[in-house]
């Protein structure tokens, strides 16, 4: 009984969240100016354009499979690899409505943190990627099914329609999460956790970062989830690193890739994630 009140709470609480602020991004996305961004990309310094493209990642939460049309779009209007690949790292990474809910559950500190280091690497990450000249491994792509906003405006029923549909494909895994953190709360002892991932060995880390890609927990499985293996005894720093490498290189996302990357900026995409996770959870595990 207390493990199913536990699951209804953290439940409702995650909905209530999303619904809100998914309802006020997808109006904002209404105003957003597609062809505009994608232009002062193209045309600005590295640098201003790389916090822009981190600013686009922020304002369009996508998880990571929903940026592959995008991503598309953006390399068909010649916008820099670079600054693609910015936007590829951080857009599942820095989800507005996800890291709302983190500050909530996981506490703010926790969440500027994340939000710091996920936004330096990725821009680390893409600039390097570009550097070293792995454009090159881009096959040619053609967009389809993607369109930007024609018209700036109050669109309140548009919105309506989009949060539906985000909460149509997050809400499954929403519950999961919350199923399972109200599981392992109840079910798992705080003395087991504690003992085999609360020791704050350094291999678990790297190994945390690993597993999360084959797992594919959404960050919104994710977050109600590491409530509960923090309160139980774990570490923070193997649970970063899941949750990133998690968000940042699912299964899914990187067969997608495939279709647009060839095999050797697909193999480097994902260690360079598991690279992001690993760096993460160290930070994490000594601040």
């Amino acid at each position: 009984m207390v493990v199913f009140e536990t699951f209804l709470w953290i439940a409702l609480e995650l909905t209530v969240l999303f619904v809100i602020l998914s309802f006020l991004l997808s109006i904002l996305q209404s105003w957003i100016p597609y062809d505009r961004v994608e232009n002062y990309l193209r045309t600005r310094s590295k640098w201003k354009a790389g916090g822009l493209a981190l600013i686009f990642a922020f304002i369009t939460p996508f998880c990571s499979c929903s940026t592959i049309p995008v991503v598309i779009n953006m390399l068909k209007n010649r916008v820099p690899f670079g600054l693609t690949m910015v936007f590829l790292f951080s857009s599942p990474l820095l989800d507005p409505t996800i890291l709302t809910v983190m500050g909530v559950i996981l506490g703010w500190k926790v969440t500027i943190l994340y939000t710091t280091v996920t936004a330096v690497f990725s821009v680390i990450l893409g600039f390097a990627l570009e550097k070293f000249g792995f454009e090159k491994y881009v096959k040619p792509v053609i967009l389809e099914g993607f369109s930007p906003n024609e018209k700036a405006g109050w669109n309140f029923k548009g919105a309506l329609v989009e949060t539906g549909k985000m909460m149509k494909s997050v809400f499954p895994f929403l519950l999961i999460g919350a199923a399972i953190g109200a599981g392992i709360q109840g079910l798992v002892p705080a003395e087991w956790i504690a003992t085999h991932f609360g020791h704050g060995a350094w291999w678990l880390i790297p190994a945390a970062a690993v597993l999360g890609i084959p797992l594919y927990i959404r960050l919104s499985s994710m977050i109600p989830i590491s409530q509960v293996l923090l309160v139980k005894g774990m570490a923070l720093g193997p649970i970063m690193a899941l949750l990133i490498s998690s968000a940042g290189a699912s299964l899914p996302e990187v067969v997608m890739l495939k279709s647009i990357f060839r095999i050797q900026l697909v193999a480097v995409f994902v260690l360079s994630v598991l690279s992001m996770a690993s760096f993460s959870g160290f930070i994490f595990f000594l601040i």
